[in-house]
């Protein structure tokens, strides 16, 4: 008897004295082994085998290690080389692909609209939150039934499992540090956590649901958004609440901190989205711009100059924070928008997901025709300044604006989608995060699908054929059955 990798066959052969059959004469080997036969193997594995022929096929992979030692590279050998080089439509020119922050005037290089994996537990949840680790290495996800499912970020199988919450997840958050995680539960649970998921503490934040959480810059204080109409400021080292911010007249369903300023953001179910002074508690003013509950409010993370809102009114509004108006609204659903991510390279890319599982990328400062007459123009008898969408590059489109005076036509312009992944999910997308590096796209959706989108290669014709961009009906060979189950 042997074994060989995990199978079992039975061989007379190599059985001493022929398999004990005749006392030395061989036995069973040489009654077989007459006339050039050989003794029969019995293989009692034909089942694995014929499954492992039903999974054969490659994983995908994304990994972007060779596209930054080849720049690391580059720049070392080629020190006065500042741009790197035009990406031909050729698949071979694959290679010449760098990160995102290599292409810092050409954000449309970074668009990710192709399908790469989609990830899912056994005991199928939806997911209502996912988070990339600081390295980026992982992506977290979150579901309903308040479990951590940890997914490589390469190869995006999965890795671990854990029960962290009693209650549903609904908000979590990293430090700027890289320290900490916060996550919060329907129960109004906050819990601590470590990089390596050992939990430390456990808050009663909130007498209902925590619906998000967001840290200070200095990670020395985080404000928690519940269901009870209320924000809370907590010292985060002492586990003690500070401030508490009344002033939403239902639900606060979303909440963030600027990255650099002492500036909150709040949106609630009562349609107003508030901005706050932690220090003071006070609200400095009220934003009347949308017409249904606010489902996300983000500061841009790079410079901090505009702010993102998105609403159960099938828009999402850009906020310049600097001239207190809206400067752009981001057109293109035609239901709820449930959630939107900042590019965290491109200043000027933001990508929004809807109720209906599309997923949609836009350019603040793309030129689009038409869009010029519906553009504010602001002017005033002092003089006029230039303020620009993507926060200050000189590169891009900016809009003129008056140093002090009223708006001239419409206040904002509208905005329509670069790219469309029209069926990105079957169910609404409930969070959404580019990878810190800025080459992936990570969604979790209601559909208890975990999904993951990179750019698309080189002279890649198929890459916008696939039933995501079509439809169902569209695309052939049912490719959508044989994505979701990881083969490929």
């Amino acid at each position: 008897m042997s074994s060989t990798s995990g199978s079992y066959t039975y061989n007379q052969r190599s059985m001493p004295g022929g398999g004990g059959g005749g006392g030395g004469r061989g036995g069973t080997y040489d009654r077989w082994n007459q006339g050039g036969r050989q003794a029969p193997q019995l293989n009692y594995d034909n089942d694995e085998q014929q499954t492992q022929q039903r999974k054969t096929g490659h994983r995908r992979t994304v990994d972007y290690i060779g596209g930054v030692a080849r720049w690391r590279h580059q720049r070392v050998t080629r020190p006065y080389m500042r741009e790197p080089g035009v990406i031909r439509p050729k698949k071979a020119y694959i290679i010449d692909v760098f990160p995102p922050a290599v292409y810092p005037y050409h954000p449309l290089t970074s668009v990710t609209p192709k399908f790469v994996h989609a990830s899912v537990n056994k005991m199928r949840h939806p997911v209502n939150l996912v988070r990339w680790t600081p390295e980026g290495r992982r992506i977290l996800g979150a579901s309903s039934s308040g479990e951590f499912t940890l997914w490589n970020g390469m190869s995006f199988n999965f890795e671990t499992i854990m029960q962290a919450h009693d209650q549903s997840i609904r908000a979590g958050e990293w430090s700027h540090n890289d320290d900490w995680f916060l996550s919060g539960d329907q129960e109004g649970l906050v819990k601590y956590w470590q990089p390596n998921m050992n939990n430390v503490k456990v808050l009663a934040a909130h007498r209902e649901a925590v619906r998000d959480i967001s840290f200070s810059p200095t990670d020395t204080k985080f404000v928690t958004a519940s269901d009870d109409s209320t924000l809370k400021i907590w010292n985060f080292n002492e586990g003690l609440e500070e401030r508490s911010l009344q002033g939403h007249g239902w639900d606060v369903k979303c909440v963030d901190w600027h990255p650099t300023k002492g500036l909150i953001v709040s949106g609630s179910k009562d349609n107003l989205v508030k901005l706050w002074d932690p220090r003071t508690g006070k609200c400095l003013t009220t934003l009347h711009g949308h017409k249904n509950t606010i489902t996300r409010a983000k500061f841009q993370p790079t410079r901090g100059d505009l702010l993102a809102t998105s609403a159960r009114d099938q828009t999402c509004r850009i906020f310049d924070i600097r001239m207190m108006r809206d400067v752009a609204v981001l057109r293109g659903s035609t239901v709820d928008i449930t959630t939107l991510a900042w590019h965290p390279i491109h200043d000027s890319m933001i990508a929004t997901g809807d109720y209906s599982g599309a997923i949609y990328f836009y350019l603040l400062d793309a030129f689009q025709s038409g869009s010029a007459s519906s553009m504010a123009m602001y002017s005033s008898s002092t003089g006029s300044g230039t303020v620009n969408l993507a926060g200050g590059n000189s590169n891009h489109t900016s809009m003129t604006v008056a140093d002090s005076g009223s708006a001239v036509g419409s206040n904002a312009r509208s905005v329509e989608p670069i790219q469309t992944i029209a069926y990105g999910h079957e169910s609404a997308i409930w969070s959404m995060e580019f990878h810190p590096m800025g080459h992936i796209l990570c969604t979790g959706s209601n559909d208890k699908f975990t999904k993951f989108w990179c750019r698309a290669r080189p002279g890649d014709e198929a890459a916008f054929q696939d039933t995501y961009h079509l439809g169902p009906e569209a695309s052939a060979g049912g490719e959508r059955h044989a994505t979701h189950s990881g083969h490929f």
